[in-house]
């Protein structure tokens, strides 16, 4: 073994045990695996940043971007109603919307699907009185099912696609990975439909009716003597947080605010909006110099004419009454801007006139020290605030909000021009007048000159972490291959475990990538694999084209953890789900993959 085989080595394994820890972003370790190989001459710095500029990166920003038209153009709301009728049984229900969701992520990307189905799922469940995890595992998987039957479908498709480029096969078309993606994703949906759901772990939702905050809301009245007169809402918050208390309302001068400003000084004769334990209430009111009971209607006139008139006087104009308030349940999603940040942090009041009120993870609800809890991907946030507010904040921050699905206006006209050119652009690339890279790349041209998206939304649409996460890692594959560590881990493979048996040797690609998949992330999974399986097919003298078909498909099949995939994530806090569940359908649904795939890869693609 030389050296820079030695080196390559050493840090594949430490970018793979970053990336299992979780601690880090999978964007960071890429980012800083691909440093390494330069820093250790491994990669050329002229080539280092080459990989931003590979056609499989370019596809995979132009689907993101593409797949938000599809989202906001409300094309995909059509298609859900006309294929998901009320007045069906729960199996043809799960049947349809899991079928519904593969079909969606074969053309778009599957979180954008993922996304778009989890609010419709959340009511079939309820419609039926299930749980809403029993609706919410089985289209998941029908998502991640569903991408790896095109080749836009999913990341994993598009970089086998470009290694194969890069071996001087030319690259996969559009359809290519349909004959086998397609059986395996039908026979899984049908799997989940008719038997799956049932062997999903019952958990209790984390609905809004399901919140047990412990707390009440009270209104509180500041008294004339009260020590609060003249501080700031925010030092007011200081002491109300050491009772686990918190503001989520205001009153003055006869006008309500939700989410007051924090920088707001108290008078006598506001009016609070309290929530609270029971038992530390009265005691904290009594030290503050705040009244539970009200005054009379007379009483409260008079205060009221004269805190407006103080008002006035200051030059300080009234708040208007915010409208309407609801409570809203958000959903999480993977690299949204609110994970790792607290409320605190976001001054979620003060910038978007919002209350956090509590927190799902994992299934388990708290209302504790709410303001300096770090948010994680897949946590059910319970937010208060207009509806105007609650669908901006959403979709700026990245969030999924699954009671009514208000914040996108269908236009049928932008839908009608988003789907042509979505369509066009996959039939350029299916009948080879344009490589996928410039067909998708004219789409979002298109979307833009149509006025679809605005060039500042198409920006937003880009994922920025996984466009690094597959720049990165293109050169340190590329290193693996010059370096020859590819080929000698093919060697020990082959030597060691499939004994030189091309179809155990290949059944072996398959299952190492699947359960790499299940705790990285998965185009990081078919960067690591795709020179592993090249090497192992070669020295074989077999088809390449079978290995890295392999690779594409048990990168897309993680099934077994909520880390493996985004959408195993986003319904961990909807579905209650603990981190045991998911093998429960994920690893019936893997043994299916592998029993069906084995034998339609090597019919498909024969050796």
């Amino acid at each position: 073994m030389t050296q820079d085989q030695i080196l390559v080595f050493a840090i594949l394994a430490c970018a793979m045990a970053l990336f299992l820890w979780g601690r880090w972003r999978h964007d960071v370790v890429a980012l800083a695996a691909l440093l390494a190989c330069v820093l250790g001459g491994l990669v050329s710095p002229a080539d280092a940043f080459a990989g931003f500029g590979h056609p499989a990166v370019i596809t995979v920003a132009c689907v993101l971007v593409l797949s938000r038209g599809l989202q906001t153009t409300g094309a995909v709301d059509v298609l859900a109603q006309r294929m998901l009728p009320d007045d069906i049984g729960i199996t043809f229900h799960i049947a349809a919307l899991t079928g519904l969701g593969a079909l969606l992520s074969a053309f778009m990307n599957n979180v954008g699907a993922m996304a778009l189905l989890m609010p419709v799922a959340v009511q079939v469940a309820g419609r039926h009185e299930l749980p809403p995890g029993k609706v919410l595992m089985p289209l998941a998987f029908g998502t991640i099912l569903g991408g790896m039957t095109t080749l836009i479908g999913t990341p994993p498709n598009l970089i086998v696609a470009g290694f194969r480029g890069e071996a001087g096969l030319g690259a996969f078309g559009m359809f290519d990975f349909t004959p086998v993606g397609l059986s395996v994703a039908l026979v899984g949906v049908l799997f989940a439909a008719l038997l799956g759901w049932r062997l999903v772990p019952t958990r209790p939702g984390s609905g809004v009716s399901s919140f047990d905050t412990g707390t009440y809301l009270t209104e509180v009245r500041v008294a004339e003597d009260s020590k609060v007169i003249g501080k700031q809402l925010r030092e007011l918050e200081e002491d109300l947080e050491r009772i686990d208390a918190q503001i989520v309302g205001m009153v003055r001068n006869a006008f309500k605010v939700f989410a007051p400003n924090p920088g707001r000084r108290l008078r006598a004769g506001d009016v609070l909006v309290l929530e609270a334990d029971p038992e530390a209430l009265s005691q904290t009111l009594t030290a503050l110099g705040l009244a539970l009971d009200k005054p009379d209607s007379e009483e409260e006139a008079a205060r009221e004419t004269a805190a407006k008139a103080e008002g006035a006087a200051a030059g300080e104009k009234p708040e208007p009454d915010s409208g309407e308030t609801l409570l809203q349940e958000l959903v999480v999603l993977p690299y949204s801007g609110l994970v790792g940040r607290t409320a605190a942090d976001m001054q979620l009041r003060a910038r978007y006139g919002l209350n956090l009120l509590a927190v799902s993870r994992q299934g388990h609800q708290s209302v504790r020290r709410l303001r300096m809890t770090a948010i994680r991907a897949g946590d059910l946030l319970l937010m208060q605030g207009a509806p105007e507010a609650l669908a901006g904040f959403s979709s700026e921050l990245g969030c999924v909000p699954l009671a009514a699905r208000a914040i996108h206006i269908p236009d049928r006209r932008k839908a009608l021009s988003a789907t042509l050119a979505m369509g066009l652009a996959i039939l350029a690339t299916a009948l080879g007048w344009l490589p996928a890279s410039v067909a998708f790349a004219a789409g979002v041209l298109a979307f833009v000159l149509l006025k679809v998206l605005s060039p500042g939304r198409v920006y937003e649409a880009l994922d920025g972490s996984v466009i690094v996460l597959l720049g990165a890692l293109f050169p340190v594959a590329a290193a693996m291959a010059a370096t020859g560590a590819a080929d000698l881990l093919a060697l020990w493979l082959l030597g060691s475990l499939a004994q030189g048996q091309p179809v155990l040797a290949l059944a072996l690609i398959l299952v190492v990538t699947m359960t790499l998949s299940d705790f990285m992330n998965n185009a990081a999974t078919a960067a690591v694999m795709c020179p592993i399986a090249l090497s192992t097919a070669g020295q074989l003298g077999v088809s390449a084209d079978t290995f890295l078909m392999a690779v594409a498909i048990g990168a897309s099949c993680a099934f077994l953890t909520p880390i493996g995939h985004q959408n195993n994530t986003l319904i961990l806090g909807p579905g209650g789900f603990r981190f045991g569940d998911y093998w429960r359908l994920g690893l019936p649904m893997e043994l299916i993959v592998v029993g069906l795939g084995i034998p339609m890869l090597l019919w498909v693609w024969p050796l």
